[in-house]
């Protein structure tokens, strides 16, 4: 029987400048779909899990594309709901060479953040559901996510259920009059894995530490219901030039994958909800050390494909975890 996720969060439309162009330059976008969590379904719909994600569109064309878009790369949809609201935008300008890339936001007021959620029978929607994640976009966008995914953090504790959160800190995203420290903690408490880097340390969990192993014992300490913390070194050589490696901290040490090297980046966008896929895929079928490679190798090839998702089978991810046909012509 396949395994079975259900993800938190808000999409949005992604409209990139075409090629290399700047946001000076563009006279077309391109449009796709996109949202750390609902990338993160996307990736595991590749890998045959039943993937689930959970959102609010506005009643409008658009959001029945979006809904489409989900369905195409095959997310179900059952827990999709429509409300008053916008869908949300962003605008990437993608670099090259020593330029960076720039994004720029315009979410505010979807119909995912209005979306007051009561009503919603929790126990039923995680029914079988081996793993839940959300991230920390979806508490900063408003006081009604925030208390939406609180409830749904306590069912799924209350179930049993798996839950993972890359609580990513977005700073200009805190507008409605509460900081990070106010929410996130008690969402931390609820759930077993975190992606969190030094920043999201200080500013999600107030943990102060240079050194990343020291960070992590004390996030174990403060919040004893962790069962595993990750995240990933990035070294930026340029916008189209990075390398990039997976830690994991089991509680007891931390383990490393192997260090990719990535000289042609097609689209950086997403990499690290692929990673978050890949390391759920991982955790629900091998061992840490084994998880950890899949994951970043899952992330490797993100880097390969336009668009804000992981579309990769898990055939090829396994086959770059053992170094097999590596650019190579399949036929």
């Amino acid at each position: 029987m396949n395994k079975k996720v259900l993800t938190i969060g808000d999409v949005m439309m992604r409209l990139s400048t075409q090629g290399n162009e700047r946001f000076l330059q563009a006279n077309s976008y391109n449009v796709v779909f996109g949202g750390a969590e609902a990338n993160v379904a996307v990736s595991l719909a590749q890998w045959d899990i039943d993937a689930y994600h959970m959102t609010v569109f506005p009643d409008h064309d658009l959001g029945m594309t979006a809904i489409r878009y989900l369905r195409q790369v095959g997310v179900k949809t059952d827990h999709i709901f429509f409300g008053p609201g916008r869908l949300g935008l962003y605008f990437l300008e993608n670099g090259a060479m020593q330029r960076p890339s720039k994004i720029i936001y315009d979410r505010f007021d979807s119909a995912f953040a209005n979306f007051e959620g009561k009503g919603l029978d929790w126990i039923k929607m995680l029914e079988g559901v081996d793993c839940f994640h959300w991230t920390g976009i979806t508490p900063a966008l408003s006081q009604n996510a925030a208390d939406m995914l609180l409830e749904a953090l306590k069912a799924a504790k209350n179930l049993g259920v798996l839950v993972s959160g890359d609580i990513n800190y977005r700073r200009n995203l805190w507008q409605y009059g509460k900081g990070p420290l106010d929410i996130m903690p008690e969402l931390i408490r609820y759930t077993d894995v975190i992606v969190a880097g030094l920043t999201d340390f200080e500013n999600c969990m107030d943990i102060i530490e240079p050194d990343y192993e020291d960070a992590c014992r004390q996030a174990m300490k403060d919040f004893p219901q962790l069962k595993y913390i990750t995240t990933t070194e990035r070294n930026s050589i340029s916008a189209s030039h990075n390398q990039l490696q997976g830690w994991l901290w089991n509680g007891k040490e931390i383990l490393k994958s192997k260090n990719y090297d990535m000289p042609h980046i097609v689209d950086r966008i997403g990499g690290g909800d692929a990673y978050m896929a890949g390391l759920i895929y991982g955790m629900l079928h091998f061992p840490d050390q084994t998880a950890l490679e899949f994951a970043t190798s899952a992330s490797v090839l993100k880097h390969s494909i336009v668009g804000d998702a992981n579309l990769v089978t898990k055939e090829e991810v396994l086959d770059l975890m053992k170094g097999e046909n590596v650019g190579r012509l399949l036929r």
